[in-house]
This record gives structure tokens, C-alpha cells and sequence, in this order.
């Protein structure tokens, strides 16, 4: 590459005479391409910083939700549910590297599933970087951590090993390159033949993620069973109390955090204008209007749920407030770059009681889920793919996923018609249908195996001391029927 320099003493000798008019035109205009280039250099690496950046934030969720489930569950199973969430992030590492992001992104392929860089063959591409892996890696293994915390207390170890792999190696990454592949049948980004002329319109995964991660996890809370004690003889629900409530606000500000990597880094690039170039407004804004409205809908549900509990059960609830903000964050996932602030409110104040309801549900047919993270992210997961076909805006539509250009369906209730809504109605079916297709014939069989559920002697005695070989530290359960362990 040429030096990006120019003085008069550089141009002084081409000005002599009439005869070098044309190399000093030459030299002046390999100067500017020597700053054209440099100026897409410079594009490329800060995109790319953006994204490395992103992914940081979505992988330190792990860290999030490793303090949620740590503290919703009782003292003697807390080094055992750490170790599960160290185990996703890295049988998923190596999975999704093997396989799973070839079968979400390895394109060119067909609409159902990705065929090419498998163990990132021929990465770099021209679409994507290695940075591109990481950030989707990130989301993959957050989709097993959802899993994790339904089948918490009571899963054997080789059963988390088996379905974290089998998640983010080829279910997850089937889903993810239908709604988010150029080549996928239902990607808004499709040059042609678009699911109703729109595409599913996912923009961070609130189908793609959080709906397959909660299915998933309904199924093996179901074929598991509910844990020992969850409900007394009557049938009546029993909680079995979290240890450590402080731990789970400490999770839920960790996922916060790394919900503003998960939701505006779903741009993957940031230099990007919309219309002329030199205006104030472009892809940057954007983003800052994402993490509003992923913001204001997870503040609004934690209010709403802080109060609607209050006249449900007459009292405050840590634990509950906590659940209703990331359930807020998770129904805003899908139509945060699309919607108006003031929409993602009402989405919000809606996933609340979705995650209300849905636990009644679960109470009422003995459902257990230690997190509530089917309910959560499962129910709130649906809503907000509802909440999208209905209050996307026809500006953001078509900034986002048409190059400015009008004609794409949007939000009903905005005036874009039903288009969208049937779209995301399908896409509602296709991901249940495929989730419970997948992973329910593998909790089927690891149950059939014995491979799912620990015995009843081990899980009354606690799975720290059956299973990682030691508690986590002296405490005391008030529910355990075991003689207590002694001081160190």
C-alpha cells in the first residue's frame, strides 16, 4: 500500500510543464485512493471491534447465568448446577465450532440447513470473519444455559453433556439459519421468494433463542418429573426456595449487562448510513434506540411483575422482580431494532403477565422448572415474536431489512396489514414442532436409558455431595430430612 502522504515538494516536479498535467493528475488521484482505502480498513476494523465487542458481552451472560441458577437453587446442588453451566459454554464451544455454525450459516446452501465451513473451513469469507463465529457461539450456548436451569436438581451429569452438544451442534443452528441465513426459508434477508413477502422479522432471538431454549427445557422437566417435595400429597405446590437471593439479583445485573451486547450487537456492523452519508442519523442510532426499548420493556415488566405479585400473594418478592425483568428482556429480543420506545413498553407490561400466567399453568399441572425458564423464556419468547408482527414500524422495517426502500410488510397494529403476523404465527409452530421433535425423543431415550434423572437417594442428599464430591460451603436446609454435614 502506497504511503497516505502529499507535500508541495512531492508535486512541485509534476507541475512543470503542461506535458506532466497527467501524472500529476495520477498521483493525485492514487493519493485519494490511498485514503479511500484506508477509510474501508478503518470500516472493517471498527465493525469488527463492534462485534468482537458484542460477543464479549453476550458470552458474559454465561457468568450471569451461572449466578441465577446458583442462587434458585438450594445450597446442596449449588456446585453442581455451576459446573452445568461451565459444561454448555464449552461442550458448545466445540460443537458449534465442528458443526453447529456450518449448519446455520454455511452458506451457499438450501433453505432448511447450512453446508458448508464445518470446523471454520475457508473462514475468513467475504461475509464472514472469525469474529462472526464467536458472536453466534455466544448465542448458541446461551440457548443450552436456558435449558439448563428447567432440569436443575436432578439431572444426571452425562444427560447435560449429551443434550448441550446435541443443542448447540444441530438443533439450535437448524433453527437459527431458517430465520437468520440469507439462504434460510424464512430469513427476511432472502433476495427472493420471502415468507409472505416479509420473512420472519427475529432481529436478536426471541424465537431463534429464547422459544428453542425453553421448549427444550419444558420437554425434560416433563419427562423428568418434578423434583422430590415440589408438591405434597394433595397435589398442592411446595417452593423449594433458592439459597441465595443475592445471587440471583447478582445474575440478573450480569444479564442485564450482557443483554445490550445480545440485543444492539444483533447489528453486527455500526458504520452504516442510512440514506446520504454525513447525516447524523444512520445504524448507529439505531443501535442506541435498541438498547432503549430492550431497556424500558425489561423495566417495565419488572415493575409490573413487582407489583401484580404483590396483589397476587401480598407480599415483595426479590426473586419474582428479577424473573419479570429478564422475561421483559426476552419479548422485546425479537422486535427491539423495530419498534418504537414507548411500544416496548406495552411489550414489557404483556410479558409480565404472560410469565404470571404461564406459571399459574405450571402450577397447575405440576410442571416443575426450578428457574421458570420455560415459562419465561419459552411464553415471553412467543409473545414477543407477537409483539413484533404487531408494532413493527414501517421506517425501521425498511431500514433495517429492505436498504430504505418501502414495500416490506410491517407491524399490524402500525397499519402494515396481516402479512407479518401469519409469518410469525409460522414461525411460533415450525420452532415448537422442531424443538419438541428433536429434543424430546432425546430426553425420551436418555430417560429410557437411565441416563436422565439421579436417584431419589441423591437428590434428597444433594447433588454436591453425591456428584461433584463436595458442597459448596456449610449451610443449612431447612427442608432436608439428611443428618447435616458438620463444621469444616
Amino acid at each position: 500500500m502506497a504511503a497516505l502522504s502529499c507535500s508541495a515538494t512531492d508535486l512541485a516536479p509534476l507541475l512543470t510543464s503542461a506535458t506532466n498535467a497527467t501524472a500529476a493528475a495520477a498521483y493525485i488521484c492514487s493519493r485519494f485512493d490511498t485514503v479511500s482505502t484506508k477509510f474501508t480498513d478503518t470500516a472493517f476494523a471498527v465493525d469488527t471491534t463492534y462485534l468482537l465487542f458484542s460477543a464479549y458481552l453476550v458470552f458474559a451472560m454465561q457468568l450471569g447465568f451461572a449466578m441465577l441458577c446458583a442462587g434458585s437453587v438450594r445450597a446442596k446442588n449449588t456446585m453442581n448446577i455451576m459446573l452445568t453451566n461451565v459444561l454448555d459454554a464449552a461442550a458448545g464451544g466445540l460443537f458449534y465450532y465442528l458443526f453447529g455454525f456450518a449448519f446455520a450459516f454455511g452458506a451457499p446452501s438450501n433453505g432448511f440447513i447450512g453446508r458448508h465451513f464445518f470446523g471454520l473451513r475457508d473462514i475468513p469469507a467475504p461475509n464472514f470473519d472469525y469474529s462472526y463465529f464467536l458472536y453466534q457461539w455466544a448465542f448458541a450456548i446461551a440457548a443450552a444455559g436456558i435449558t439448563s436451569g428447567s432440569i436443575a436438581e436432578r439431572t444426571q451429569f452425562v444427560a447435560y453433556l449429551i443434550y448441550s452438544a446435541f443443542l448447540t451442534g444441530f438443533v439450535y443452528p437448524i433453527v437459527s439459519h431458517w430465520f437468520w441465513s440469507s439462504d434460510g426459508w424464512a430469513s427476511p434477508s432472502r433476495t427472493d421468494n420471502l415468507l409472505f413477502g416479509s420473512g420472519v422479522i427475529d432481529f436478536a432471538g426471541s424465537g431463534v433463542v429464547h422459544m428453542v431454549g425453553g421448549i427444550a427445557g419444558l420437554w425434560g422437566a416433563l419427562i423428568e418429573g418434578p423434583r422430590i417435595g415440589r408438591f405434597d400429597h394433595s397435589g398442592r405446590a411446595v417452593a423449594l426456595k433458592g439459597h441465595s437471593a443475592s445471587l440471583v439479583v447478582l445474575g440478573t445485573f450480569l444479564l442485564w449487562f450482557g443483554w445490550y451486547g445480545f440485543n444492539p450487537g444483533s447489528f453486527v456492523t455500526i458504520l452504516k448510513a442510512y440514506g446520504e452519508s454525513g447525516s447524523f442519523y444512520g445504524q448507529w442510532s439505531a443501535i442506541g434506540r435498541t438498547a432503549v426499548t430492550t431497556t424500558l420493556a425489561g423495566c417495565t415488566a419488572a415493575l409490573t411483575t413487582l407489583f401484580g405479585k404483590r396483589l397476587l400473594v401480598g407480599h415483595w418478592n426479590v426473586t419474582d422482580v428479577c424473573n419479570g425483568l429478564l422475561g421483559g428482556f426476552a419479548a422485546i429480543t425479537a422486535g427491539c431494532s423495530v419498534v418504537e420506545p414507548w411500544a416496548a413498553i406495552i411489550c414489557g407490561f404483556v410479558a409480565s403477565g404472560v410469565l404470571i400466567g404461564c406459571n399459574k399453568l405450571a402450577e397447575k399441572f405440576k410442571y416443575d422448572d426450578p428457574l421458570e425458564a420455560a415459562q419465561l423464556h419459552g411464553g415471553c419468547g412467543t409473545w414477543g415474536i407477537i409483539f413484533t408482527a404487531l408494532f413493527a414500524k414501517e421506517a425501521y422495517v425498511n431500514e433495517i431489512y429492505n436498504g430504505g426502500n418501502p414495500g416490506r410488510p410491517y407491524g399490524l397494529f402500525m397499519g402494515g396489514g396481516g402479512k407479518l403476523l401469519a409469518a410469525h404465527i409460522i414461525q411460533i409452530l415450525v420452532i415448537a414442532g422442531w424443538v419438541s421433535a428433536t429434543m424430546g425423543p432425546l430426553f425420551f431415550v436418555l430417560n429410557k436409558l437411565k441416563l436422565l434423572r439421579i436417584s431419589s437417594e441423591d437428590e434428597m442428599q444433594g447433588m454436591d455431595l453425591t456428584r461433584p464430591g463436595g458442597f459448596a460451603y456449610v449451610y443449612h436446609d431447612d427442608d432436608d430430612s439428611i443428618p447435616k454435614m458438620g463444621s469444616c
